[in-house]
């Protein structure tokens, strides 16, 4: 079956709206032709390329009609995924998600096990900004979020108040997880302190 025929066969089964590379076409063909194939689509209007190397299906809104867009965030991970790298949700969006600030990100930033970079996602853009290991241990997980969360409040904003809204996230074994980090001294005297009350 020609590479064409059967990648537009898969596709046709794939999720309206949910992104994917396309190294899931690898074995398919060749790296040209499967590019080829994908390129050929996006034209017809078939596909739409998100960014460099993933594409998805259009999916319109069922309220407006028009192109529902990707999500910045999800592609900034699966660009990270791609490359093998291990990706921490920044500071700031870290604290809003724990409801110690109210900020908001002008533009989607990851910290990345990777080199920083800018990736272009559509219209908009969302950078990927090299950290050290100490800010990327237990990325993607509760532990990572307020791990994070205290690198970017600092030993300045660190209060009581936020350290017991950020801890009492975390479950006894979540909080067991956090201590054994490696992380600067300042933190860890805090949360020593907390563990004591």
């Amino acid at each position: 079956m020609p590479v064409a025929k059967s990648i537009s066969k898969r596709i046709k089964y794939m999720q309206k709206g949910k992104p994917f590379t396309r190294s899931v076409f690898a074995e398919e063909g060749s790296r040209t032709s499967v590019n080829k194939a994908l390129s050929r689509m996006v034209h017809s209007g078939v596909l739409e390329r998100v960014a460099r190397g993933i594409y998805m299906r259009p999916k319109l809104s069922e309220y407006t009609g028009k192109k529902i867009r990707a999500s910045p965030i999800s592609i900034m991970e699966m660009v990270a995924r791609a490359r093998g790298e291990t990706i921490q949700i920044h500071g700031v969006e870290a604290a809003r998600r724990l409801g110690i600030s109210t900020q908001m990100q002008v533009l989607p930033t990851y910290y990345t096990s990777g080199s920083t970079r800018e990736i272009k996602i559509g219209n908009a853009v969302g950078r990927l900004r090299h950290s050290s290991w100490q800010r990327l241990q237990h990325a993607g997980t509760p532990v990572g979020l307020v791990l994070t969360a205290l690198f970017y409040l600092g030993k300045e904003g660190v209060t009581e108040q936020f350290t017991s809204k950020i801890l009492s996230s975390l479950s006894a074994e979540e909080f067991s997880k956090l201590m054994a980090c490696k992380m600067p001294r300042w933190i860890r005297k805090v949360l020593t302190g907390f563990a004591k009350e």
